[in-house]
């Protein structure tokens, strides 16, 4: 594989009329090369000096302050399209301070594909924003108008800025659009414009997918009466009851729903044709039920594996026969996988003649031997070594066969509780067929539980992998609404939209059909909860509480969007009661720190527990255990008090800490404590307590400091975001975690 990574671009343009935001103040670091790339493909000699020309034309003020002696410079050819692509990047300081950014090229014309800039981060870019989500899009769809010169864009509806981890209140706020091409009016589904906005106005990142000048459209005027369509998309659609598994707050474990999904393809506008995003098909696929791999339990490969056995196994599956590259083991360990299952993970390395490289890693269940997760990297070889292939594919059946037939092999125990595939293409620019093949649990398929499989063109396994998350108990179906009742809820919600789409199984296919696509109750991907009938959104953009709070709302419900604080129910939140330590430290760590949503990696035998009464099952563990490592929370005791009150002292303790001014702090003699209860704050903490209150974190009221007062979740809120503003300001970064 080409080590050469595709560094995204980026630019600044400021919320007036997008002028640079980067300061031409001082470079740091180290001088970048000034280079010259001569690119085969093209036969041409390009320069930085070429390349910044050409950005510049076309997003004039941007990166001024940037030279093109700052860059770096980097070419590479895709295998899989006829054109060569380019990236410049730099990194430098200003006031101290880094910052970098990067811009893309592609083709003989040197078509900019993207930028990123990453800014030094100011206030008005963190809560409360200097501009709101509104103005954002604003300023987004301003510059798609502005600059975007090749064809017209419109905003795709339902586009937010929706993460599944908390928000750090270090980082600045970043709201995040999507623009369709569009063509006769008509979006095209896959040509678009994502645009990133920073809370101060700044626009960081631009990316163009897609985009080709000589796509031809299938002519809008044959578009067939879209009440037709609807009706026959209502005639055919059907519920397939489903589990499906999401993720949980807490470590390996997973919450199951029984949900019902609408069962039915695309349209094509003009022909009536069904389709399911790789063809076209006269008939409607008829419902049918789920075939198993094998009737009976297969035994299991062997009976546990050492890390020598897997070593050897692993060696014999990564075997290349080439001169040009060694193959060497980097480590066999004893672990746990991000399902909590015990694995032997195998990390290796293929060295090439030239010094390059690339790596990753094989793992086996260590109970069975079988494989859990391989990724064959020989097609990445082979096309860094520039070797030919041969394109002549096998069929689907012999592709489907051979799949089975590595299933059998690698991971046979658990076959007689997964189905043939209800999901599998064949990916045709690259010569690779996709199987995945489906648990079964009491005849319900589930949805987050699979084997996957996929075969280079000629049969040769690419990858073989199951995810199986440990369920502890299955959801009944004893009170689920009959699949009839949830068709006449799917027909009543059903409308259509519009579209052009190609067929992707097609080799340079630039062609887009028009097609009407299902949607229901006008979303793309809600599914209704089983027991309920009721909708809700399969990939949990749920709709977050919104609390009440006579002064720290805004607050509040920051924290709550941000998935800092998590509030299930926001009428019987009371923002004034008082926070235990246990949720005070997780409320403070989720603001600061990404942690790792698995286990916590290692062998189970030797995971770290601070804390004799805090385990990995409890809800605070990784908040505890992220702030022993960075300091926070000191382990001079075997407990932790995690259910009594946190007070404005300790509080006042962990901010100081955070900081890193812990050792100021304890210089207790040069901070003048003149509250009018000091005598109440204790002679070790006086120093944190009176820089805290200095640095405005956890303010003295009437020069009374009130240090035994416990914290609501009000106050906290407050203070938590003045100390993400502290952070920040200061270039405290704890972004990550174990």
């Amino acid at each position: 594989m080409k080590k050469i990574g595709i560094i995204l671009t980026a630019s600044a343009l400021s919320i007036g009329m997008f002028s640079s935001a980067v300061s031409a103040a001082g470079t740091g670091g180290a001088q970048p090369y000034n280079v010259m790339t001569q690119v085969a493909a093209v036969d041409v000699t390009v320069s930085k000096e070429d390349l910044l020309k050409k950005f510049k034309a076309s997003f004039p003020g941007i990166f001024d302050s940037v030279k093109a002696s700052e860059f770096y410079m980097h070419s590479y050819e895709n295998p899989y399209e006829n054109k060569t692509r380019y990236d410049m990047s730099f990194n430098k300081q200003v006031k101290g301070k880094e910052i970098y950014g990067s811009i893309g090229f592609s083709g003989d014309n040197f078509e900019i594909e993207s930028f990123h800039y990453e800014p030094v981060t100011t206030a008005d870019a963190l809560f409360p924003a200097k501009v709101s989500k509104d103005e954002a899009k604003k300023i987004a769809n301003d510059f798609v108008q502005k600059y975007i010169k090749d064809g017209s864009y419109q905003l795709t509806e339902g586009m937010n800025d929706f993460y599944y981890s908390p928000q750090l209140l270090t980082r600045p706020i970043r709201y995040s659009f999507s623009f369709n091409r569009v063509q006769d009016g008509i979006a095209i589904q896959d040509q678009n414009v994502n645009v990133t906005i920073l809370g101060s106005g700044e626009i960081v990142e631009f990316n163009r997918f897609n985009t080709s000048k000589s796509s031809t459209f299938e002519d809008v005027k044959k578009l067939n009466d879209s009440k037709e369509a609807l009706a026959k998309i209502k005639d055919n659609v059907t519920a397939k009851l489903q589990y499906q598994i999401t993720a949980s707050d807490e470590i390996n474990k997973y919450d199951v729903k029984l949900v019902y999904t609408p069962d039915v393809l695309s349209l094509n506008a003009t022909t009536g044709e069904w389709f399911n995003s790789y063809e076209f098909l006269a008939e409607h696929p008829a419902k049918k039920g789920y075939e198993m791999i094998v009737e009976k339990a297969l035994p299991a490969k062997q009976n546990g594996i050492t890390k020598e056995e897997a070593k050897k196994t692993a060696e014999n599956l990564l075997k290349v026969d080439s001169s040009k590259v060694k193959l060497s083991i980097q480590s066999v360990e004893e672990t746990k996988n991000y399902n909590g299952q015990d694995v032997i993970s195998v990390q290796y390395m293929y060295n090439y003649s030239n010094g390059s490289g690339s790596g990753s890693n094989i793992e086996f269940d260590k109970k069975t031997g079988e494989l859990v997760q391989f990724h064959s990297m020989k097609r990445e070889i082979t096309e860094y070594l520039e070797e030919k292939k041969d394109d002549k594919a096998i069929s689907y059946e012999e592709a489907l066969a051979k799949a089975v037939q590595y299933a059998k092999e690698y991971l046979p125990s658990n076959l007689h509780q997964y189905a043939l595939p209800t999901d599998s293409f064949y990916e045709d620019p690259r010569g690779l067929y996709y199987f995945s093949f489906p648990r079964i649990v009491d005849g319900v398929l589930v949805s987050g539980d699979q084997i996957n499989v996929h075969l280079e063109n000629d049969g040769t396994l690419g990858g073989i992998s199951i995810n199986r998350p440990q369920i502890d108990e299955w959801p009944s179906k004893d009170k689920v609404i009959s699949e009839k009742e949830a068709e006449e809820i799917f027909k009543k919600s059903v409308s259509l939209k519009t579209s052009y789409m190609k067929e992707y199984q097609k080799k340079e296919n630039n062609h887009y059909n028009l097609i009407y696509s299902p949607q229901f109750n006008e979303e793309d991907y809600q599914v209704l909860e089983a027991n309920t009938g009721k909708w809700f959104n399969q990939y949990n953009r749920e709709v977050l509480p919104e609390v009440s709070h006579k002064t720290a709302a805004d607050e509040l419900n920051y924290l709550i969007q941000a998935k800092v604080l998590t509030v299930k129910d926001a009428k019987t939140f009371n923002g004034d009661a008082t926070v235990s330590k246990g949720e005070a430290i997780k409320i403070m760590m989720n603001s600061l720190t990404y942690m790792y949503s698995g286990f916590p990696g290692g062998d189970s035998e030797n995971v770290k527990q601070t804390f004799t009464n805090v385990d990995s099952k409890h809800t605070s563990y990784q908040a505890i255990e992220r702030a022993v490592e960075l300091g926070v929370l000191t382990a001079d005791k075997s407990t932790f008090d995690v259910d009594s009150p946190i007070t404005k002292e300790e509080l006042s303790v962990w901010y100081i800490r955070a900081l890193g001014l812990e050792e100021a702090a304890k210089q207790s003699k040069i901070f003048k404590n003149d509250y009018t209860d000091s005598k109440k704050i204790k002679a070790e903490n006086a120093g944190y307590v009176v820089l805290a209150d200095s640095l405005g974190l956890v303010k003295a009221e009437k020069n009374e400091f009130n240090p035994t007062k416990q914290v609501t979740y009000a106050d906290l809120a407050v203070s938590t975001i003045r100390l993400g503003h502290e952070m920040s300001k200061k270039g405290r970064d704890y972004r990550f975690g174990y």
